[in-house]
């Protein structure tokens, strides 16, 4: 028997979302777990699976489409199988334009119909009410876009990335030596374009830096190493989850830190809920460990290890990636080489810590002896709003003396 594939609800606030992308198309063979599309809402994106094996009957929607949760988007089964009983319902009409006449003519249809044909009176086109009205927004002649839909139906996605040809007189023919490429910003980075600039407009952000000895967290690194090479321990340490070990223990001495500025009030929080910048293909996510205080040193490794790969995945909970689940947020910029950034806080939080490359530098070792030592350098930004610069200059110390004096409870 046929099985549908259905929209998921990522969160209580998701009414619909948009799909970005097929990666498998009717007539395919598709198994259990196979990434069928991605898509997008209007906080994150993922990918959707397979939730059968067969062959992919039908898709009703396209990519740029958007389309409303908890509804049937494929289905799938045996070749032969009927695809109908399982279109969404009501179906949305796609309107049918005569180029001769200009006039849009709606076209009720509930079955799939065939590609259409020139005729005597004019070419005929099949394209979408959305991606008709964005069209007539952005003044684009749609009549000379090939679509991309089932059956050759114009989709939102034909409309805002066209493809380059003698059909397409808006679009530039790139070509290697072109000067430049032009394309529509996804879903994900106009979120994160707005976050950003919302956060310098609506707060008084300063950032402090400073750098901790990171010998003692090297030492660790390195015994963990050679632990897990005997097969004495099975959790691998990284540098992030040492340092974010340290930020809890501080976070514990200086509240302040951990709190929410809400205008009039200050949320300040019992338990640290620590978020963590995570790059991935679609942009930048920022995920919660919950409760992450109460974590010994390996859970807290493996949750942060988890909701990172859930994020690079795309199927991290909704609810985790909002700024409102986190009390504090950090970032770690090491890896890349980064000696000092201003990193921007996550609103409603009231501080956010980067944490930068390790950097050897000449340092006295005691008895007039001198040496290189490895400095890990430390970006606190902070809501001036909220945090005064002598409490957080402190709890930056507090943060250094955690790395340099690292211990497990």
């Amino acid at each position: 028997m046929a099985t549908p594939v259905i929209m998921p609800k990522q969160g209580q606030s998701v009414e619909t979302c948009i799909i970005t992308q097929w990666f498998k198309a009717p007539g395919d063979k598709v198994s259990t777990g196979d990434i069928l599309f991605s898509y997008e809402t209007d906080k994150a994106a993922f990918d959707l699976e397979s939730p059968a094996d067969g062959i992919l009957l039908e898709t009703f929607f396209g990519e740029g489409e958007e389309v409303p949760v908890l509804v049937n988007v494929a289905v799938i089964g045996q070749k032969g199988e009927p695809a109908d009983p399982f279109r969404p319902f009501p179906v949305i009409p796609d309107i049918t334009v005569n180029s001769s006449l200009a006039q849009p003519q709606p076209q009720h249809i509930s079955q799939p119909q065939p590609q259409p044909q020139p005729s005597a009176t004019g070419t005929r086109f099949r394209i979408s009410p959305r991606a008709r009205r964005l069209a007539e927004e952005k003044g684009i002649d749609y009549r000379k876009i090939s679509g991309s839909g089932p059956n050759g139906r114009i989709i939102v996605s034909d409309i805002e990335k066209p493809a380059a040809g003698p059909e397409s007189s808006f679009a530039p023919a790139y070509t290697d030596g072109a000067e430049f490429t032009e394309k529509p910003l996804s879903n994900v980075r106009v979120l994160i374009a707005k976050a950003m600039h919302n956060s310098l407009k609506n707060s008084a952000q300063l950032t402090h830096h400073m750098s901790a000895d990171a010998r003692r967290l090297l030492e660790v690194r390195r015994k963990n190493k050679e632990a897990l090479a005997s097969g004495s321990e099975s959790v691998e340490l990284t540098l992030n989850d040492l340092v974010c070990w340290c930020i809890i223990r501080a976070l514990k001495k200086f509240p302040e830190a951990n709190s929410h500025f809400l205008g009039n009030t200050i949320k300040t929080f019992n338990r640290v809920h620590l978020a963590i910048a995570v790059d991935t293909p679609r942009g930048l996510m920022v995920p919660t460990v919950k409760n992450a205080d109460r974590l010994s040193l390996r859970e807290l490794s493996e949750q942060l290890k988890a909701v990172a790969e859930a994020c690079r995945k795309g199927n991290i909970n909704p609810e985790l990636i909002q700024s409102t689940s986190a009390s504090f947020t950090v970032s770690n910029l090491g890896s890349y080489g980064v000696e000092m950034f201003t990193p921007v806080i996550n609103l409603p939080q009231t501080a956010i810590l980067g944490v930068c490359t390790i950097i050897n530098r000449p340092a006295d070792l005691g008895n007039n002896i001198f040496g290189f030592i490895p400095y890990m350098g430390l970006s606190l930004t902070y809501d001036h709003r909220a945090i005064d610069g002598g409490p957080a200059t402190l709890f930056l110390k507090e943060i250094k003396k955690q790395i340099e004096k690292f211990q497990v409870d």
